[in-house]
């Protein structure tokens, strides 16, 4: 199991970003949270397989369509499993 903290900048506020990451996440059995930060960027805590976790995150330097992402800062925790499913944030 792996956990990976995501700060996501560029143009990724009014573009679905986080309803597109919250269903790839889930497609992909992560479980966690994702959230608008009020300096306009987005930030998500995912965990799962390790492979899952790669997968996303190649996601997520991409982004949904209409996103510009410029940079994705990637910290690496500790998994907790203190996450039943994975839920957008508001």
């Amino acid at each position: 199991m792996k956990r990976v903290h995501l700060f996501v900048k560029g143009f990724v506020q009014g573009v679905a970003y986080r309803h597109k990451a919250c269903m790839q996440a889930r497609f992909r059995h992560l479980t966690g949270w994702v959230r608008n930060t009020p300096d306009g960027n987005v930030e998500l805590i995912a965990e799962g397989k390790d492979e899952n976790i790669a997968a996303f995150l190649i996601w997520c330097r991409k982004g949904p369509d209409g996103a510009e992402v410029k940079d994705v800062r990637v910290i690496d925790e500790q998994p907790t499993g203190e996450f039943v499913e994975f839920l957008v944030r508001y």
